[in-house]
């Protein structure tokens, strides 16, 4: 079995940013016996930002973007030579693979990723795996590993995808107000509890929280990959979950597979803006999958270009029914919208988003 493990900031380090080589020790001991039982596996770590602040010796970790990044170029070396101490004790080697979203956009950037992947795979190696934060061009304000662990999962046809964090898994409740919360054992593919977002954001040294590990979830089933979370203080998490037993939350798979470019778009792109449409472009797009024409548009939120991901609303209603690449930008569709396609002859361009770059997201 090919399994995709992935550890967040607020479980590899302390209240002061420090690594925790424990935790450390415990997962690189869980990834060794993985391989020794003759499974793949891939790790994606967060910590590295975190792991910066530490080193630098900061007592608040700064927020802008810059300062993120440096500080990621930082904590990554010290972050990768923990793992590498703790897997070396087990005669595994460590193999690290930053990765950036545009490595799931970009169809030769994708298969390159997928190939070296799979070659370290077939050397023996461990790889693991973080988002290239130190040169990305503005993704690490939106970015977080619980996505990049997703997507991972479906670039390399993992199996499995196992979400190691500071709780035991999805709770029926938030389990620090209420006493009755227990954890949801088995959520199946169709739940609606993958297409909510569950509340609480993260810890104050990581971005991620319960919402983006849903998001998660959500991209491994449409993936048809099995997706568990499962406490990171358990150190036979991975075993147990590779084994089929009962622990933290399973989400079963979808008989739904959607590309990666799809995945990105419908969870890991910045939005930029939203297009709210009446019912019978909702029918159309939602229905018989057709293109978003100008005639079905009612509203635009927002500014953006040709080239960016929106959200697409009915209207009416709040919930976004699907995202898409727009091959118009917003002054142009605020002009064409309710227009028919025959009113339109001087656009050379007459689809707002077209059905290949548009990604249903509720379909009832």
């Amino acid at each position: 079995m090919r399994v995709v493990v992935k550890i967040g900031t607020s479980s590899l380090t302390d209240d002061n940013g420090r690594i925790r080589i424990d935790v450390i020790k415990s997962v690189s001991a869980q990834l060794a016996n993985a391989r020794s039982a003759g499974h793949e596996v891939l790790l994606v770590t967060s910590g590295a930002v975190a792991s910066g602040v530490a080193g630098l010796g900061l007592e608040i970790r700064p927020s802008d973007v810059l300062s993120l990044q440096a500080l990621s170029a930082v904590g990554q070396p010290q972050l990768m030579a923990a793992y590498h101490a703790a897997l070396a004790e087990h005669k595994c080697v460590a193999a690290q693979v930053l990765l950036v979203p545009h490595d799931f956009v970009d169809r030769q950037q994708y298969l390159h990723a997928r190939d070296t992947l799979n070659r370290l795979l077939e050397f023996g190696c461990i790889p693991i795996v973080n988002e290239n934060d130190a040169i990305a061009n503005n993704e690490i304000r939106y970015g977080d590993n619980d996505h990049l662990a997703a997507l991972l999962a479906h670039l390399v046809g993992a199996d499995m995808l196992i979400l190691l964090t500071d709780t035991e898994g999805l709770y029926t409740a938030d389990p620090r107000t209420d006493a009755s919360a227990t954890v949801i054992s088995v959520v199946p593919a169709d739940d609606p509890l993958l297409s909510v977002a569950a509340s609480g954001a993260g810890s104050d040294r990581g971005s991620g929280g319960m919402a983006s590990k849903l998001a998660a979830a959500q991209i491994a089933s449409w993936s048809g990959v099995t997706a568990v979370i499962a406490s990171a203080t358990n150190s036979t998490a991975v075993q147990s979950a590779l084994a089929g037993e009962s622990l933290g939350t399973r989400f079963l798979p979808h008989n739904r597979n959607l590309s990666a470019r799809k995945l990105w778009i419908a969870f890991a792109a910045e939005v930029e803006g939203r297009i709210v449409v009446d019912a019978g472009a909702r029918d159309a797009l939602v229905e018989r999958g057709t293109s978003l024409l100008p005639a079905g548009v009612v509203q635009v939120e927002g500014s953006f270009d040709v080239g960016a991901v929106v959200e697409i609303s009915v209207e009416g209603s709040a919930d976004i029914i699907s995202r898409g690449i727009v091959a118009m930008s917003a002054q142009t569709v605020q002009q064409t919208r309710g227009k028919r396609t025959a009113d339109l002859t001087d656009l050379a361009v007459v689809e707002v988003v077209h059905r290949d770059d548009l990604v249903v997201l509720k379909q009832n």
